[in-house]
């Protein structure tokens, strides 16, 4: 049983898990923002554009089954803002990240054979 517990704590602190539950709760939060801008922002302000039409209580019944094309309608549009606001921000932090990038690195350090190819060289040319 100590081996279990020994390999379950090794497996559980390992850096990737320790990183995918970061990215989870991250996600969680950021999930929250982005409901609320679409929600909150965005959707009010499509329906002032589309003169306040409300497509989830479109729907149509067929015998007796009711099909509710409009909340599918409202899924479509919640998924084409979520992304298309997901899209910019992956785009501004490329962009961020991209000019971290661009500066340019600084040259490297000479290896020992080249420190003392380059003295043997400068001897050399004092001799002559």
């Amino acid at each position: 049983m100590k081996k279990f517990l020994d390999e379950f704590k090794a497996f559980a602190l390992k850096g990737n898990v320790m990183d995918l539950a970061v990215g989870v709760i991250i996600g969680t939060a950021f999930g929250a923002i982005t409901t609320s801008l679409i929600n909150d922002i965005l959707m009010p302000l499509i329906g002032v554009i589309v003169g306040g039409i409300d497509f989830s209580g479109l729907a149509v019944t067929v015998g007796g089954a009711s099909i509710a094309y409009g909340s599918f309608i409202t899924a479509i549009i919640n998924f084409l803002l979520i992304a298309f606001v997901v899209f910019w921000l992956v785009k501004a932090m490329n962009k961020l990240t991209a000019k971290k990038e661009e500066a340019p690195a600084a040259p490297p350090e000479p290896s020992a054979e080249e420190k003392l190819l380059t003295e043997i060289r400068d001897l050399l040319k004092e001799r002559k």
